[in-house]
């Protein structure tokens, strides 16, 4: 799985800034999504005392959940940590990531900032739009945006407003437990994401997109901790 759009990753501040703003034109917020079969979960993650980078994407069967594939890479950080510029650090070893898959999803979580980002273009959206895949933010935590507690049974949510615009819901997945955030990412609705994020998240509070993707992450951290990185994107 190969991105259809390509630019560069070593950037300046205010040439990252400025193609966030560029490409942010080119989201899709409504559903142009086909049936989804495979569903993928993305996740990166740093060494400790380093400047390397270790990426998992982990395909699940939509209906079962049942891990389909695992692929994982690493790569050195070609740019430097800003908020709100994430994905010019972890988007390169994710590419990586999912070239060496099998398997084509029909659609990816992920566990950061999609439309609920300051340019309204967050890690979702950019992967979103550089593969032209539908894309959804589950994120544990808020980045910006305020909201109303939503009621403590699985399905309540309450919007996410930032300057009187909705970039998101706030959604319950497990009756009185702490609610996640949902966001778009691309070619999908905000309802659709929240329906697929419930259907991913049958048992606990995170989608098992996300968990996999973490767990999958971690043992990969382990196994290239004392390895050589021997290219990079």
């Amino acid at each position: 799985m190969e991105p259809i759009i390509h630019h560069p990753w070593t950037l300046s501040d205010e040439e990252a800034l400025n193609l966030q703003q560029e490409l942010a034109a080119k989201v899709v917020k409504t559903d142009q999504i086909n049936e989804v079969k495979l569903v993928a979960g993305v996740d990166v993650a740093y060494q400790k005392d380093n400047d390397r980078l270790v990426a998992a994407v982990v395909i699940l069967n939509a209906e079962t959940l049942e891990i389909i594939e695992t692929s994982t890479a690493e790569d050195i950080e070609s740019f430097p940590y800003i908020p709100g510029l994430f994905p010019f650090r972890e988007l390169p070893p994710l590419i990586k990531a999912f070239a060496k898959l099998q398997y084509t999803p029909d659609l990816v979580v992920c566990d950061g900032q999609g439309l609920a980002h300051p340019r309204r273009f967050g890690l979702d959206c950019h992967l979103g739009v550089i593969f032209d895949v539908p894309t959804i933010d589950c994120g544990k935590t808020r980045l910006l945006g305020e909201y109303q507690e939503p009621e403590t049974t699985r399905g309540a949510f309450a919007p996410l407003v930032d300057n009187d615009e909705v970039i998101g819901n706030v959604l319950r997945t497990k009756t009185s437990i702490n609610p996640v955030y949902i966001s778009i990412g691309h070619r999908i609705s905000l309802t659709t994401a929240c329906g697929w994020v419930l259907k991913l998240a049958p048992k606990y509070r995170l989608p098992e997109t996300t968990r996999q993707a973490d767990q999958a992450v971690r043992k990969a951290l382990s196994l290239y901790a004392n390895t050589t990185l021997l290219y990079s994107i």
